[in-house]
C-alpha cells in the first residue's frame, strides 16, 4: 500500500499582505482597481480576483457618503443641488420647446 503525502495548498502561496478594511476604504474614496494595485504593489487582476467583494463594499460606501454631503448641501438651501436632486428622485425636469422654422426662405420642405 501507498503512502499517502499530506497534501499542499493549490497555487502558489500569498505573497501580498493587503488589507482588506484598507482596500475597501481606497474603494469608497473612488480608487480605481489600478491605483489599488499599485498602493499595494500587486497586478490589477490580482485585487480584482481576489477582493472583488471588498471594492463593491467599498464603493457603495463611498456612494452613501457622497449621497449624505448632496442631502446636507439641500438642507443648507444649495439650489443647485434642490434642483438635481429633484431631477434624479422626483422625476422631474426642465421644459424644453422646439419650434420649427423654415431657415431659408423659398426652400419647401417635404416629409418622406
Amino acid at each position: 500500500m501507498k503512502k499517502i503525502k499530506d497534501k499542499k495548498p493549490a497555487g502558489r502561496p500569498k505573497k501580498y499582505n493587503i488589507d482588506t478594511e484598507q482596500v475597501e476604504k481606497l474603494a469608497s474614496f473612488g480608487c480605481t482597481n489600478v491605483e489599488i494595485a499599485a498602493y499595494f504593489g500587486c497586478s490589477e487582476n490580482t485585487i480584482r480576483r481576489n477582493y472583488g467583494e471588498n471594492l463593491s463594499k467599498g464603493r457603495e460606501k463611498g456612494k452613501i457618503r457622497l449621497r449624505q454631503m448632496q442631502w446636507k448641501a439641500a438642507d443648507k438651501g444649495n439650489v443647485t443641488m434642490l434642483i438635481w436632486l429633484g431631477k434624479q428622485l422626483l422625476g422631474q425636469a426642465d421644459k424644453s420647446e422646439v419650434t420649427w422654422e423654415n431657415p431659408v426662405d423659398g426652400v419647401e420642405f417635404i416629409d418622406v
